[in-house]
């Protein structure tokens, strides 16, 4: 595994010891990153489900300002901090030990807001959209952000509900990928009793 493109193009990255974590491979990565980017202008992202961080880093790689990497194992978080420090990425980023709906609504209450957001849980867990609905109600999104969710192919998440709707999905093996954005709704304005519009 190692960093495609950007300032830390070609630095190597440690893997999470064991089984319990699946790494988007270089080339899910590579296909991921053309679908969203490839390079950007600065912006905050969240990589919830970090594992070794590979997404995020990327992500930092290619021109974003900052990043949030959250897990809830020790080894993950062991190895995002090595992965950032291998590839000079370690001023650009904050690293929590956390269980996601936990991890958000601390997030919340620092009044944080990306532009790009990883959601790559274990295939097990199949509640993503919930999570994205979270994310909205917390917040935690600025408006157009990029929510990127890799599942299991076999598995479907709707197509649009609430403000997020799918704008590209690919199916790779057994890696399905779901780039949604988040169309933030406009508040209408509340009417005063009384009046006409």
């Amino acid at each position: 595994m190692r960093v495609i493109s950007g300032s830390a193009r070609g630095r190597t990255l440690k893997a999470v010891p064991g089984m319990g974590t699946r790494p988007t491979t270089d080339k899910v990565k590579e296909a991921l990153f053309s679908m969203i980017g490839p390079y950007f202008d600065g912006g905050a992202v969240l990589d919830l489900f970090a594992g070794t961080g590979g997404l995020g880093i990327e992500a930092l790689s290619r021109g974003m300002d900052k990043a949030v990497f959250v897990d809830l194992e020790y080894k993950s978080i062991e190895v995002v901090r090595s992965n950032l420090k291998a590839a000079g990425l370690e001023d650009k980023a904050e690293v929590y030990k956390n269980d996601a709906e936990r991890a958000l609504k601390a997030l919340a209450k620092r009044e944080a807001a990306f532009d790009l957001v990883f959601l790559d849980p274990p295939y097990r867990l199949k509640h993503v959209d919930k999570l994205m609905e979270t994310m909205d109600s917390l917040k935690l999104l600025k408006p157009e952000a990029t929510i990127v969710v890799e599942y299991d192919s076999s598995f479907e998440y709707p197509d649009s509900f609430g403000p997020f709707k799918e704008v590209r999905k690919a199916k790779y093996g057994e890696a399905a990928v779901s780039v949604y954005n988040y169309e933030q709704q406009e508040s209408s304005p509340v009417q005063e009793p009384g009046k006409e519009e």
